[in-house]
């Protein structure tokens, strides 16, 4: 039997050898100052057999940390730390786009010196780990519509930036209850202006970052992750499939290179219908991630649910996951103790079949 998993695909201006896509997936190796380096370009490089890469959420500005130590797209030097992954990757023969973001109310001052930034004035009922110990989220400050502008300026700069460290693409972070989340999604956003109330104008905001990124790369160079059902950072949406439809048609019209489905299987049979009015409503590239193992990605590609399959922890543990899905072999098992932060362990070390037969 084809495993379709393993077949190419066109995906905008790129042509994928495989439909196994890597994640983006925080590990928060680059430090206090955001600077990609030779262990972070040797992690990415060693998963360049994927059909494709999508790097870990990466900072727009500097004063957008959520996670102390994720990397950064917001100076020369975080551009220069990231030419060394692209580099590394590409002579491997992979394909990497970065996905640009913003936290918003995730961010946290005991981190940036700086009260974080949202939609509404509605803290996330919860608490994160900060430069100052583990600390409550803060009740954010509200945007002004008059700094909008500057924020979607924030996106088509990391955009310029991604391009000339030499990225393929970029995608928007619209998802995970993040900045562009926090206007899109109706559980934060309590606005009246331009970017609040109807669906409409809460989705403005990730239109708006979209069209920035495009000017730069061009709508094959441009993709967004949604993910309306999945609750973390407090968050939720009162017609989850309105939302997705308006958003794959505003998508379809603009031509993106793909659209990502991001769930947490709480809700199968929801998430497979979200995927369904995506599929109908997008005339594209659809991806959908979150739980699959081989044998469900293979079934969703197969019966036409989605075109690729987006890979997370799978990939962690297994940097030659094509390799073993190919072979149907064993796969590593992951150590959660070592997902965030630290050095090479858990991080560069998880060993090829070669290495691990031997």
């Amino acid at each position: 039997m084809t495993q379709q998993l393993l077949t190419p695909i066109k995906v905008g201006y790129l042509t994928l050898p495989n439909r196994l896509v890597m994640a983006p997936l925080t590990r928060a190796r680059a430090g206090t100052t955001h600077v990609p380096h030779a262990l972070m370009a040797e992690y990415y490089s060693q998963r360049a057999s994927a059909g494709l890469i999508m790097t870990e959420c990466t900072m727009v500005a500097d004063d957008a940390s959520a996670f102390i130590a994720e990397g950064g797209i917001f100076s020369d030097e975080t551009m220069a730390g990231w030419k060394l992954v692209t580099d590394a990757v590409h002579a491997k023969g992979g394909r990497i786009i970065m996905q640009i973001w913003h936290p918003g109310r995730a961010a946290h001052s005991g981190i940036n010196n700086v009260l974080p930034i949202s939609s509404s004035a509605k803290a996330i009922n919860d608490s994160t780990h900060t430069l100052k110990g583990k600390l409550p989220y803060e009740v954010p400050r509200v945007l002004a519509e008059s700094e909008m502008p500057g924020i979607v300026e924030l996106f088509r700069k990391a955009a310029e930036r991604a391009k000339a460290a030499g990225f393929d693409g970029v995608q928007i972070h619209g998802a995970h209850g993040y900045l562009v989340d926090q206007f899109l999604r109706d559980s934060q956003n309590d606005r009246t202006d331009g970017y609040g109330g109807t669906l409409e104008k809460r989705a403005r905001l990730l239109l708006e970052v979209t069209d920035a990124a495009i000017s730069v790369f061009g709508a094959g160079g441009v993709s967004i992750r949604i993910s309306p059902l999945v609750a973390f950072n407090d968050m939720s949406d009162s017609d989850p499939k309105a939302l997705v439809k308006y958003v794959a048609q505003q998508m379809s019209a603009r031509k993106i290179a793909f659209f990502e489905l991001r769930h947490d299987q709480h809700d199968r049979p929801a998430e497979i219908e979200l995927a369904n009015i995506a599929r109908t409503n997008f005339d594209g590239v659809l991806m959908l991630n979150g739980g699959f193992d081989q044998a469900s990605g293979e079934a969703a590609v197969a019966s036409g649910l989605a075109d690729a399959i987006v890979y997370g922890k799978l990939f962690i543990a297994n940097p030659d996951l094509v390799e073993r899905f190919k072979q149907h072999a064993e796969l590593n098992p992951l150590d959660m103790a070592t997902l965030y932060g630290g050095n090479e362990k858990g991080y560069t070390d998880y060993p090829a079949l070669e290495t691990a037969a031997a």
